[in-house]
């Protein structure tokens, strides 16, 4: 199979995924920057009053005070008022997030998390009350323009400013957090970035690397929790430095607990444990960095709450159903499995198991199967998508398709006793029930 579409993972630690799944890191360089903002803003102010007295330019300094002092009550009503704004923002975007936690999959709180525009949103709101704050301590008693030595213009003005950005991007805050509530959005972005992800990671090689005898392994020594990463790097240069291959043991999404093996060690010797430090990232649920399969999880387990008797959506769950079956063509001819990541000299170091085609099939499908003979319009999408992907796989990707057809005409035929009823759930369609 080609490895279009593939490329090798970046050299650097998966630090910059860590820091987009929280939700402190850009507020706080936020309000590190609104400081940093003010001091030279302020430093600029003095230049100016200096620089005009200097040329004796009394007047423009007067009509300087007076503007600056009409924007003070601007100033200290942003400065009162903002951070009760941010409150009340951001707790009806809980709630809502809630909501949608509630009728899709709590897994949905990480796109939140994720969110370019919810972080941006808080990071400006909570730097224009600490801006704010700092340009009312530079304000002075002193009117005299012959004697005052600071009069904030400048802050004033990129208060106005951060003010009118503020309003711009609450508007678009609110506009993200309610296309978080549809099922449409969310499901179209967990496609996109499993997409997205599916492209960054490494292909597997179909010829097995033959590898040396196991000589030991590496037991996990930290907090319990799922896998989420693996240092790659880190992990080549250890192997290399010992001359051995290092075989990962759990699939990136596993729970591992202190003392079980994660590492097999193939050659003689093997890295320290002070070497392998950081180099498997813990915690405590899934992510999508290098987890192939998380995305078809979240699809399947929104559709699997859709048919559930208390919610009882089955066009959610053909909602899903596309981006699964979008999913799977976009990996049908890629190469799956084991991926060996090599050094400079392109000797293996690494092996690490991905999931097979058939296991990403088994996802996609089994759960939503078992549920699908309740609803024929699940049940004729289901046909419809696995019928594209029949005409789309190489042959030897065919066989677990062709298990899963089977075995939902079968159920259908098991459960839905009426002929022609059955007929009709057995009849593919894109749309389900158009």
């Amino acid at each position: 199979m080609s490895d279009r579409g593939y490329r090798r993972p970046r050299a650097l630690s998966p630090l910059r995924e860590h820091l987009r799944d929280t939700f402190w890191f850009a507020p706080t360089v936020g309000l590190l920057c609104a400081f940093a903002v003010w001091w030279g803003v302020s430093t600029l102010d003095t230049e100016i009053i200096a620089r005009l007295q200097g040329e004796r330019a009394y007047g423009e300094v007067s009509d300087l005070i007076k503007f600056a002092d009409d924007a003070r009550t601007i100033v200290t009503t942003v400065s009162s008022a903002m951070m009760t704004f941010i409150g009340v923002v951001f707790s009806i975007s809980l709630v809502a997030v809630q909501m949608a936690s509630g009728q899709l999959t709590p897994r949905v709180v990480r796109i939140f998390s994720r969110s370019r525009i919810s972080k941006l949103t808080l990071t400006v709101f909570l730097a224009t009350f600490s801006f704010s704050l700092l340009v009312l301590t530079s304000y002075e008693s002193e009117t005299d323009p012959k004697r005052v030595t600071s009069v904030p213009l400048v802050q004033s003005m990129l208060t106005l400013a951060m003010v009118g950005l503020s309003l711009f991007l609450f508007i678009a805050y609110v506009s993200a957090t309610l296309r978080l509530m549809q099922v449409g959005p969310v499901v179209d972005r967990i496609t996109r970035e499993s997409v997205r992800i599916l492209r960054r990671m490494p292909g597997g090689e179909r010829d097995a690397v033959p590898l040396a005898e196991e000589s030991a392994r590496v037991l996990y020594e930290g907090r319990a929790g799922v896998l989420r990463d693996v240092h790659v790097a880190r992990v080549v240069r250890a192997a290399q430095r010992q001359g051995v291959v290092l075989r990962l043991i759990p699939r990136i999404g596993d729970y591992v607990v202190p003392g079980t093996p994660v590492l097999a060690v193939h050659g003689e010797g093997a890295p320290s444990r002070r070497a392998l430090r950081y180099a498997l990232s813990v915690g405590v649920e899934r992510t999508l960095h290098q987890d192939l399969a998380f995305g078809l999880r979240q699809l399947s387990d929104i559709a699997l709450r859709a048919l559930s008797p208390a919610v009882n959506d089955p066009t959610t769950a053909v909602q899903c159903l596309d981006r699964i079956v979008q999913f799977l063509v976009a990996v049908v001819r890629l190469p799956l499995g084991p991926v060996h990541h090599r050094d400079r000299a392109g000797a293996v170091r690494l092996v690490q198991e991905g999931p097979e085609w058939s296991d990403l099939v088994d996802l996609a499908f089994e759960e939503i199967r078992w549920c699908a003979t309740r609803s024929p319009q699940v049940s004729r999408r289901m046909l419809a998508g696995i019928d594209d992907l029949l005409v789309l796989a190489p042959e030897d990707r065919k066989g677990a398709l062709s298990r899963h057809r089977t075995l939902l005409v079968r159920a259908v035929e098991r459960t839905v006793p009426d002929v022609a009823e059955r007929e009709f759930a057995l009849v593919p369609d894109r749309q389900g029930i158009g």
